[in-house]
């Protein structure tokens, strides 16, 4: 499962091996004790990462034999290439710009297919990283 954490700061992926049900139900827990609002909902996410990163073959190669639309990818221009996922959506409500996005893939791609699509998407992040550091 890939994790994103959406702050005011931007934005920060990483892979969970936790169940999508146990992170949801601990968070919910957290939330709780706080006394914090908390909404749990379906919904999508997107963001942008260079078109001229490595791997990008390999990544479209696996969503052509995805099952359903739980991830797509459209090329913006000739700068960016916009991936959607859909997921679970975890924040103080629907409309907020600062929470948790959970996209497990395993439901749209066969076991190892799902875990190099996970690879895969947090690699190209990674290198996007590297590369705004460079530029």
């Amino acid at each position: 499962m890939l994790k994103f954490t959406y702050t005011e700061t931007g934005i920060n992926i990483e892979r969970s091996t936790q169940a999508l049900e146990e992170l949801v139900m601990w968070r919910i827990v957290l939330a709780m004790r706080v006394g914090e609002r908390l909404t749990v909902a379906p919904g999508t996410a997107s963001f942008l990462l260079p078109a001229n990163l490595q791997c990008w073959d390999l990544l479209e190669a696996v969503v052509q034999k995805s099952l359903d639309d739980t991830i797509a990818l459209c090329q913006c221009d000739a700068e960016f290439i916009e991936v959607s996922l859909r997921g679970t959506w975890i924040a103080q409500d629907c409309n907020c710009e600062e929470g948790i996005f959970l996209a497990e893939l395993g439901d749209s791609l066969p076991g190892t297919l799902c875990e190099r699509a996970e690879f895969i998407l947090f690699k190209l992040w990674q290198e996007s990283l590297t590369c705004r550091v460079k530029g």
